[in-house]
């Protein structure tokens, strides 16, 4: 049947002309459909002025048909919103049928499919309340919703993050009477597996399973294979498998992927290539998908060899490495400092017509950052604009954490402004690094007007920004600026962790604050966060060379019955101290003994 055949069966309008208005509607339709088409085959950059196009034959039609006499049928209007839904021109749509309510006759009301469509739009759009609100008037109506209605609010509450809510209204319906389907329970176990709630996954499969005639699929168990994998229960995962293979659903590509990827994961090789075989004996082929988990972990492992024979396995099978291949490979190359083998990927990469990304760059710009040759690193950098790609937030950091590590502090920042200048904005992991270099360089004055900066430009200093600062004020013996800030920090609704106290002791220690040092621990044991073992050498060293002995000793003592022991450090300030015959003896005899000396 024809295009031109179908719509002008569909439109058959009656009004004074209809044959003229037949063929007008039919002929729009058919010229949607045409255009598309003839876009999409020769050009594949203009599909989104074909789909403006569309958008606006469309709209016209709906328009005309507005102006009719007799109006058609609303059915007819359900078409052409329908089509615009397709389109993914939501708020369009919703705002015809706004004009239809508006024009609401007797005649021509909206009726339950264009409260589908509409709940349709606004779930698309994030606004689900909206679609719960249209599901309100279905049942005022006289309506009864069927799955598609369901469905699609389910599917929004799960984008939207409310699994919660969805399993709740879930239940609700399902009380009602509602007889869910394969869409309903795989939405449903798609949103509890993304939030890692894979036991609820599990519940509602069993569910599906005996409570209902809707069988599960190879989709839904592989769903759940996966998030038992990312949650590193693999056996678990194993037995699934095994389960669903012993009713008869056969596993797919997806499935073993997962499978392959959890136990790369946990370095479990032997049953890759059990799992690999398997496959091979089912006569399902890995796919490029496959092949990666294999290549990256390989390369993460330190195996570039073996990766390589990877990829070259990939190709003598016939399935073409992408971006993410070459990447993996790339990466494990520079994480042994092997970047001439790195570049030599980057050429074979170009060489089979797959285009390298940011990323790719970003990788090689890391590599040779890590080995020192920050020179070549900003080449490839400056390169990187002259190849149309633009230069992300990791290939920022990356490079002004390459400038930090070797003291070049000025051009870091430089490169901060130029950042800022090309509307990439910095994150607080840009800052913390320029920070750490500024208090490393003692550039106080200078770290604390970039802390400024992070807060005017709208960013929440983390507790990481707020150590650095407070850290390095504490080592240059500003005890009463780091005590400012550190009383500042709960105010802004964040908790001092081991590191904030370990500073502020180290600072109190510095200045001969020992007691006071010593009263900030126990305050740090009221507020849930214990000491760990750098906070008692901190503060032992401190009594030690404030000359503070038996204080000394008992936190020594505490130390211990923490499990807790001395450190290098405290051991040799211990041994010095003895040897100069500092100490009174049963002070010495007591902190010898406690070190294990004699």
């Amino acid at each position: 049947m024809s295009p031109s055949f179908l719509f002008s069966h569909i439109f058959s309008i009656h009004n004074p002309h209809p044959r003229y208005t037949t063929l007008l509607v039919a002929n729009s339709f058919h010229s949607i459909t045409h255009t598309r088409k003839f876009s999409n085959y020769n050009n594949n950059n203009d599909s989104s002025s074909s789909t403006r196009s569309d958008l606006a034959h469309a709209s016209n039609m709906f328009n005309d048909m507005l102006h009719m006499r007799p109006l058609p049928p609303i059915h007819r209007f359900n078409i052409i919103l329908g089509q615009i839904a397709k389109m993914k021109h939501y708020p369009t749509a919703i705002s015809l049928i706004h004009r239809l309510d508006l024009l609401a006759t007797r005649k021509l009301k909206s009726d339950f499919y264009t409260l589908n469509i509409a709940i349709n739009c606004f779930s698309n759009l994030n606004r689900v309340h909206f679609g719960f609100s249209l599901l309100g008037k279905i049942f005022k109506l006289g309506y009864q919703p069927d799955c598609a209605t369901f469905n699609t609010l389910i599917r929004a509450l799960c984008l939207d993050g409310k699994i919660a809510r969805a399993v709740s209204f879930f239940d609700e319906i399902v009380t009602k009477g509602f007889q869910p389907d394969l869409i309903t329970y795989g939405t449903l176990i798609n949103g509890l597996c993304k939030i890692g709630n894979t036991r609820a996954a599990l519940l509602l499969l069993k569910h599906m399973e005996q409570a209902t005639s809707c069988e599960p699929g190879v989709v839904v168990y592989s769903m759940i294979i996966d998030s038992l994998c990312k949650d590193k229960q693999v056996n678990d995962a194993l037995e699934l498998l095994s389960d669903m293979i012993g009713k008869g659903i056969m596993p797919n590509v997806v499935t073993y992927t997962s499978l392959i990827q959890g136990l790369c994961n946990l370095g479990q090789w032997k049953e890759v290539m059990r799992l690999w075989s398997e496959m091979t004996t089912r006569n399902i082929s890995p796919n490029v998908q496959t092949f990666n988990v294999i290549v990256d972990t390989l390369c993460k492992e330190g195996k570039d060899k073996e990766a390589h024979g990877v990829l070259d396995l990939m190709i003598q099978r016939g399935v073409e490495p992408d971006t993410i291949t070459y990447n993996a490979l790339m990466d494990g190359y520079c994480l042994v400092g092997k970047i001439a083998d790195a570049r030599k990927v980057l050429k074979f990469m170009k060489a089979r017509g797959c285009e390298p990304d940011v990323f790719t760059y970003s990788i090689l710009i890391n590599g040779y950052i890590k080995t020192k040759r920050i020179d070549e690193a900003l080449g490839l950098f400056k390169d990187l604009s002259c190849r149309g790609l633009i230069h992300n937030i990791v290939t920022y950091n990356t490079v002004i954490g390459g400038l930090c590590s070797v003291g070049r502090q000025l051009d870091a920042c430089l490169l901060l402004d130029e950042m800022r200048t090309q509307g990439q904005m910095p994150d607080l992991f840009t800052y913390a690094t320029l920070l750490k270099c500024l208090c490393k360089e003692k550039h106080l004055d200078e770290a604390m007007l970039l802390f400024k900066v992070i807060e005017d430009d709208g960013l929440v200093p983390n507790i990481v920004i707020y150590n650095i600062l407070i850290d390095s004020m504490c080592k240059a013996r500003k005890l009463d600026a780091a005590k400012e800030l550190f009383l500042s920090i709960q105010a802004k609704g964040l908790q001092p962790n081991t590191y904030t106290y370990n500073a502020m002791i180290n600072g109190l220690c510095i200045a001969g604050k020992v007691n006071e040092a010593k009263d900030l621990i126990r305050k740090m044991k009221e507020h849930n966060c214990l000491p760990d073992g750098c906070t008692y050498n901190i503060i032992v060293r401190g009594f030690l060379q404030n000359n503070e002995m038996l204080g000394a000793i008992q936190l020594l003592q505490a130390m211990g019955n923490s499990g807790f022991s001395a450190d290098v450090s405290t051991v040799e300030l211990v041994v010095n101290l003895a040897s100069t015959n500092q100490l009174d003896p049963p002070c010495k005899e007591e902190l010898l003994k406690f070190l294990g000396i004699t």
